[in-house]
């Protein structure tokens, strides 16, 4: 089982990047996914998750209108476009398979790939 992050880097405030989540181990297509972040000393926080299908889109309060969730099941891929960047959006970013509690929380369960950094400069 594996979900391998990639696309972060640094950007101005007020960039865009585009996260990616290859993802392997499990049939991508039948789990709900997720993306998360955190910042030293902060607890890990949810950022915006998709169900299986790509039907169904969430998002923290603090992400909506600037990033997109979406995905890509031929492709067994995970994105996160992120729009009008902010100096407070800099964090590790995850990707998550959820397979068990809320989409907005973290679980045990959870498969977690190895976090790609963003770092936001003002």
């Amino acid at each position: 089982v594996q979900l391998q992050a990639s696309g972060g880097g640094l950007v101005q405030a007020g960039g865009s990047l585009r996260l990616s989540c290859a993802a392997s181990g499990r049939t991508f297509s039948s789990y709900a996914m997720g993306w998360f972040r955190q910042t030293p000393g902060k607890e890990r926080e949810f950022v915006a998750a998709i169900s299986w299908s790509g039907g169904s889109t969430y998002y923290a309060d603090s992400v909506k209108g600037r990033f997109t969730i979406s995905r890509t099941n031929a492709k067994n891929t995970l994105y996160l476009q992120m729009n009008s960047l902010k100096p407070e959006d800099t964090a590790v970013y995850y990707c998550v398979r959820k397979m068990n509690g809320p989409y907005y929380q973290g679980h045990e369960d959870d498969d977690w790939g190895q976090g790609t950094l963003v770092t936001v400069s003002s």
